[in-house]
C-alpha cells in the first residue's frame, strides 16, 4: 500500500510539474508576442511623427511657393491626426512639438490687414514677423494701431519679411499674412497711388535693406513712395554716436522695465541691487553698432546699471558670457532679463527666458553669483512711447520728398533712352574716375534701366558691388566684374587699366557702392552721378 500510494504521489507531482512548466512556456510566448506588437506599434508611431517632421521642415523655408499653401494644410492636417503620445515623437531639422502644440495665445485677436479696396493712399506697415500670437497682436498690432490712429486718411496694412514665420501662422492658425511681395502686388491691384512704407524694424540692418530692394522693384508702379525710418534711426560710424530716437527708447524701455519690477526708478533699483540686461537679436552686419550706441546712451543718461546684450551676429562684448562679468563686477546681486526687441516672441520666450541649459537665464543662473534672476517678456512695441516714435518717423516720411518712380524727376524715366554723360562723384579722393576722363563716366539709358559706366586710374581696384561691403562678403553676393579699359593721357602715352558698368538707381541721389582692391579687404562709398547731357 505504501509503495503504491507513493507512486500516486509522484506520478501527481510529476504531471503538476508538466503543468508548470507547459504553463511558463505559455506566459514567455505570449510577453514575446506583446513585445513584437509593441515595437510593431511604436515604430508605426515613430513613422507618422516623422511624415509630420517633413511636412514641417518643408514649410520652414524663407521663400514662398505655388505649393506653399497646400503644404501648409497638409502639415496641420497630418499634425491634427496624430495621437498626443505621437506628437511627442515629432523631431525633424526644424520641426518639435512646438511647432503646432505650444500655445502662444488665440490668434483670432489678431488682424493680418490684408483686406482689399482700401482707396489711393497706404501705410504699408513692414515686420520681420513672430509666431506669438500675443505678441504678434500687442507689440506689432499695437504699433500698427497707433499709425492708423494718427494718420486716419490711409489705409494701414501689413507685410512680414519672414517668410518662415508667415508659414508658420498660417499652418498652425489658418491666418494668411503678406510677405513684401504680396503687400505691393495687392497694392497695386487696389490702384493705390500713394505708399508710405513703414519698417518696424529696430536699425538699418540687412532685414530693412531686403525692404527697400523689394520697394524699388515696385516703385514705379506708384505715383509716390515714400520710405520711413526704423526704430532707433540712422546707424552712424561708432559706438558714440546717439539720436534723439536712441535716447527716447532708451528712456522708455527704462521706465517700463522698473515700473515691472515694482521700482520708482532705475536709481531705486540700483541702490536695492538690481541689474536689467536689455537682450537684442544681434546681427553679422555693419549696423550691429546699433547695440553698442545704445549702451552708451543709457550711460549717457547716468543708469550704471543697465546692460546691453545680443544673442547672434558678432557679440564679443555683448554676448551673454561677457555681460555676466560686467554685472558681476558691478556688483549688483538682482537680474532682471528684458529683450531688446520690438516683439517678444521666440527669441524672448527660449533664448532669454527658456529653460533650456543655454537660455540667458539659466545662463545667469548657473554662474552662481546672482540671488535672483527673472525676466519681463514684453516687445518694445506695446509701449506708447515707442508707438510714438514711429508715428513721428512716419509723420517725417509724408512730409519729405518720395522716392523716385516713374513720375519723379530724378528717375530715369526723365531720361530717354540714350547714352549720356554725366559727372561721377564720389566721397574720397581715392576713389575717382581716371584722370584722362576729367570727371565723367557714360551713363546708358535703356528700358527705364540706368547704368554708369567708370573707367579707373589702374587694376587695383577688382571688384565693385552695388551696396554695402558688408553685403558685398555675404554669400550670393553678385559682384561688378571689371572690363578692360584703354585710356590716352594728354601727353600721348596710353594705358590698360579696369572699367566698371555701375547700375544707377536715380540722377542727383547718393548710392552706397562697395570696393575691393588688391589686398582683399572691402571698403564702403557713397557715390553719385550727375549733370546728364545727351550725347550726339
Amino acid at each position: 500500500m505504501k509503495k503504491k500510494a507513493l507512486t500516486v504521489v509522484l506520478t501527481l507531482t510529476m504531471a503538476a510539474t508538466m503543468f508548470a512548466g507547459c504553463g511558463d512556456k505559455k506566459t514567455t510566448g505570449t510577453t514575446e508576442t506583446t513585445e513584437a506588437v509593441s515595437t510593431e506599434d511604436e515604430k508605426d508611431d515613430q513613422a507618422k511623427a516623422d511624415e509630420v517632421a517633413a511636412l514641417i521642415d518643408a514649410i520652414y523655408v524663407q521663400e514662398r511657393t505655388d505649393e506653399t499653401d497646400a503644404q501648409c494644410k497638409a502639415a496641420k492636417e497630418a499634425w491634427d491626426a496624430l495621437t498626443d503620445a505621437q506628437k511627442e515623437l515629432v523631431s525633424g531639422e526644424n520641426a518639435d512639438p512646438d511647432y503646432f502644440g505650444r500655445d502662444t495665445g488665440d490668434a483670432s485677436k489678431d488682424d493680418p490687414l490684408n483686406q482689399d479696396d482700401i482707396g489711393e493712399n497706404e501705410l504699408l506697415v513692414v515686420s520681420f514677423g513672430t509666431s506669438f500670437n500675443d505678441s504678434r497682436a500687442t507689440d506689432i498690432g499695437g504699433i500698427e494701431k497707433a499709425l492708423q490712429e494718427a494718420n486716419p486718411d490711409w489705409s494701414v496694412r501689413r507685410a512680414f519679411t519672414a517668410q518662415i514665420i508667415i508659414n508658420h501662422i498660417q499652418a498652425r492658425d489658418d491666418e494668411k499674412i503678406d510677405n513684401m511681395d504680396q503687400a505691393l502686388e495687392r497694392a497695386v491691384d487696389n490702384g493705390v497711388k500713394n505708399l508710405v512704407v513703414q519698417p518696424t524694424h529696430l536699425m538699418h540692418g540687412a532685414e530693412y535693406d531686403e525692404l527697400v530692394e523689394a520697394i524699388e522693384k515696385y516703385q514705379d508702379k506708384f505715383e509716390t513712395v515714400r520710405i520711413a525710418e526704423p526704430l532707433l534711426g540712422e546707424v552712424g560710424s561708432d559706438a558714440t554716436v546717439i539720436n534723439e530716437d536712441k535716447a527716447a527708447v532708451a528712456e522708455a524701455i527704462t521706465s517700463e522695465a522698473v515700473k515691472a519690477a515694482g521700482y520708482d526708478s532705475m536709481d531705486a533699483a540700483a541702490e536695492d541691487g538690481t541689474a536689467f540686461v536689455f537682450m537684442g537679436h544681434g546681427t553679422s552686419h555693419t549696423a550691429n553698432v546699433t547695440y553698442d550706441q545704445m549702451q552708451t546712451q543709457l550711460e549717457k543718461l547716468n543708469y550704471k546699471n543697465a546692460f546691453v546684450g545680443t544673442v547672434e551676429g558678432e557679440p564679443e562684448d555683448t554676448a551673454c558670457e561677457a555681460v555676466i562679468e560686467k554685472v558681476k563686477e558691478a556688483g549688483y546681486k538682482k537680474v532682471i532679463l528684458r529683450p531688446l526687441m520690438v516683439v517678444a516672441g521666440d527669441h524672448a520666450n527660449n533664448d532669454m527666458a527658456g529653460d533650456d541649459e543655454d537660455s540667458w537665464k539659466s545662463q545667469f543662473e548657473a554662474s552662481k553669483a546672482f540671488d535672483s534672476v527673472d525676466t519681463q517678456i514684453e516687445g518694445l512695441g506695446r509701449i506708447k512711447a515707442v508707438q510714438d516714435i514711429y508715428v513721428a518717423h512716419t509723420k517725417a516720411a509724408l512730409e519729405a520728398e518720395p522716392l523716385a518712380t516713374a513720375g519723379g524727376s530724378n528717375s530715369s524715366a526723365t531720361l530717354e533712352d540714350g547714352t549720356y554723360t554725366v559727372d561721377f562723384n564720389t566721397d574720397s579722393t581715392m576713389f575717382h574716375v581716371n584722370e584722362a576722363k576729367e570727371g565723367k563716366a557714360e551713363l546708358t539709358v535703356k528700358d527705364g534701366k540706368m547704368t554708369a559706366h567708370i573707367t579707373l586710374p589702374s587694376k587695383n581696384i577688382v571688384n565693385l558691388f552695388a551696396g554695402t561691403a558688408a553685403d558685398a562678403q555675404k554669400d550670393g553676393a553678385k559682384l561688378l566684374e571689371p572690363t578692360t579699359d584703354t585710356v590716352e593721357y594728354s601727353d600721348g602715352t596710353s594705358e590698360e587699366v579696369y572699367g566698371f558698368d555701375v547700375p544707377v538707381p536715380a540722377v542727383d541721389e547718393d548710392f552706397d557702392l562697395a570696393l575691393i582692391g588688391t589686398k582683399g579687404k572691402w571698403y564702403d562709398h557713397k557715390v553719385s552721378v550727375s549733370n546728364p547731357e545727351k550725347k550726339n
